[in-house]
């Protein structure tokens, strides 16, 4: 509780600390500020943060964290709270929480103090554990004696522990001549109030998306990655997803030629899912001679790589309810839990 009343005193104080502190300078995080006059000051470090709108995100997990002082000091603590709120794109809700702290060692000079911090967004006490948000966020206190009311530096930061999502829709048609091409394209969903694009990352945003084609199971003898080369790829950095293969060959509708199809989406601090599907592809010539294409999605799962650490591993973590409306869709719609969401505000 100590901590937390020392919390909304410094918030007042946020942009100047008063005369006998090391005057602070904005830490990764922090935004800027730094008043006429002030000499550098105090500077935080987060390993692999990121700066999104103004606002550092990390990924859930431990982060190495750096504290540079301008001079040297003594007793340097570092304080994480509780993840807490929700700070997607659909809704914020912070509230208070409590404090972890952190140890940190000094270098020779004792400027530099360094140390591990974790970053959860499932916090757990004596009373057990509490998930409040994929996309909550935490403060981070720096103490040390030489500031006035010890605090020297104060700032949030978004802890992203949510994937990104996407609804794909896998479809196919003729090539002019004869084969047939095959088209991934992230879909829309409908409320009552506006249509919502199934594709992105509500926390720290979409960072980028892949999809790989291959003629032969890249999953048949496990491996960390495929174990064969793609024979087609396109990729992009934002939604939506829109690709179209080059000309495949089709079997027959009794026999069709199997091609399977890897999808990969990353957000921004490097949350990462997978989706894996095996596509039947059929073509045949109609009566006026325009090439006719089938396609089934006839295996599916997420959330690759598919290892259980022999060779011959099939999908183990095939879902019927993440196939929506037809056998042509693979992943997820995540968004839309609020009707007419409220933007996010930190």
């Amino acid at each position: 509780m100590k901590k937390l009343l020392l919390i909304l005193a410094v918030v007042a104080l946020a942009s100047f600390l008063a005369v006998g502190c090391i005057p602070t300078t904005p830490g990764e995080g922090e935004g800027e500020g730094e008043g006429e006059g002030e000499v550098e000051g105090v500077t935080v470090e987060i390993e692999d943060s990121v700066e999104v709108g103004g606002k550092t995100y990390v990924g859930e997990g431990s982060h190495n964290v750096s504290v540079t002082f301008p001079a040297p000091v003594t007793n340097v603590i570092l304080y994480v709270t509780d993840c807490v709120g929700d700070y997607s794109s659909k809704n914020t809700t912070p509230t208070s929480s409590g404090e972890t702290p952190i140890v940190l060692w000094p270098n020779d000079d004792k400027t530099v103090w360094s140390g591990s911090a974790s970053f959860v967004c499932e916090p757990c006490i004596e009373s057990g554990c509490e998930e409040y948000s994929n996309c909550c966020a935490s403060y981070v206190l720096v103490e040390a004696g030489e500031c006035e009311g010890d605090v020297c530096v104060y700032f949030p930061v978004i802890v992203d522990c949510e994937v990104p999502y996407a609804e794909i829709e896998i479809t196919t048609k003729g090539c002019t001549c004869e084969d047939c091409e095959i088209t991934f394209k992230s879909q829309t969903q409908e409320s009552d109030c506006a249509e919502t694009e199934c594709c992105g990352d509500d926390c720290s945003e979409l960072a980028g998306w892949s999809i790989a084609i291959y003629d032969g199971d890249p999953f048949d003898v496990c491996c960390e990655t495929p174990c064969e080369e793609p024979i087609f790829t396109c990729s992009g950095t934002e939604c939506p997803i829109d690709c179209t293969s080059t000309c495949l060959k089709g079997g027959t509708t009794e026999a069709p030629i199997y091609y399977y199809a890897v999808v990969n989406l990353v957000d921004k601090v490097g949350n990462e899912v997978e989706y894996y599907a095996k596509l039947g592809l059929s073509s045949w010539l109609d009566d006026e001679g325009e090439v006719v294409c089938a396609l089934a999605v006839t295996e599916y799962c997420a959330d690759l790589p598919i290892t259980d650490g022999k060779p011959g591993c099939t999908c183990t973590s095939f879902e019927d309810s993440a196939i929506v409306d037809t056998d042509e869709y693979i992943g997820f719609c995540y968004p839309d839990d609020n009707c007419c969401p409220v933007p996010a505000v930190l």
